[in-house]
Formats: structure tokens, C-alpha cells, sequence
């Protein structure tokens, strides 16, 4: 969870199609685990509080947006409007497959140049990425 006293923290903001909201759940318990706080919306924004403001407040404390890429999330406007803002903030952003081939995000000609340029990874690898992350936030927190 990310709150404004936690700017100067390393903040995760997990990208997801509200179908792979368990799924984004169980990721963002492991980014916990590595020492880093995160954003999730229905984790962390308010009923009745401005979305999009939540939004767009969440990314500008992120260190690093991780988008679980799925069927799903690929025909969700938030989620491409969340990366767009991640690549103008020129943060970090970590696409995890899930559902989907590298291949599959390649020749889709919905997903943009900006995305199909990153070095994917399929969500059985993940634990690659939990490891690289508990590395930066180590290094962040001086402890590395």
C-alpha cells in the first residue's frame, strides 16, 4: 500500500485488468515480502475518492510500474493509459505475461512500440523479478 508519507520509499504501482485482480493481489503480497510498498487501486483508493487523481498521484510516487499483461488487460483503457504515464515519468516498466507469448505482444498491433521494446517476462518466472527487485530496493534503502 502506498500512502503520501511513503514518497520517499520504493513504490511498486502494479498495473491490472480488474479480472486479474487475485492474481495482482498475490503479486503485490511479494513485492511487500521485498521490502517495497505498492500501489494496487481497490487496495488503495477511498470510495468516493477521484480515481483517475488517485491514479496519476500513485504513479508520480512510483519508483517502477509492473503491468500484468493479459487477454484481459490488453482491452483495458487504465492499463495503457498507466503505462503511457510510467514511460513519460521514464520509470521502470516490468510487463509480466500471463496468458500470453512474448509473441503474442509482438505481433499485436494494438500494443505499442514502447511496450513490445521491453524484456518481457512469463508470471512462472516472476520470482526472476521479485529478486531483482528486493536488489534495487536494497540499494535504495542503502542496505545493499
Amino acid at each position: 500500500m502506498v500512502g503520501p508519507e511513503l514518497e520517499n520509499e520504493w513504490v511498486v504501482f502494479i498495473s491490472h485488468s480488474g479480472v486479474d485482480t487475485w492474481v495482482a493481489q498475490q503479486i503485490a503480497r511479494e513485492v511487500r515480502s521485498r521490502n517495497a510498498h505498492y500501489f494496487l487501486d481497490e487496495a488503495d483508493i477511498e470510495v468516493g475518492h477521484d480515481f483517475e487523481e488517485s491514479i496519476l498521484a500513485a504513479i508520480w510516487r512510483s519508483k517502477e510500474l509492473l503491468v500484468l499483461l493479459t487477454p484481459w488487460a490488453l482491452t483495458r483503457p487504465y492499463v495503457w493509459l498507466e503505462i503511457g504515464a510510467a514511460w513519460a515519468r521514464q520509470i521502470p516498466i516490468v510487463g509480466i505475461l500471463y496468458g500470453m507469448t512474448p509473441g503474442e505482444i509482438q505481433s499485436n498491433p494494438v500494443v505499442p512500440v514502447l511496450l513490445k521494446r521491453r524484456d518481457l517476462i512469463d508470471i512462472n518466472r516472476i520470482e526472476t523479478y521479485f529478486d531483482q527487485l528486493a536488489e534495487r530496493v536494497a540499494t535504495f534503502l542503502g542496505k545493499g
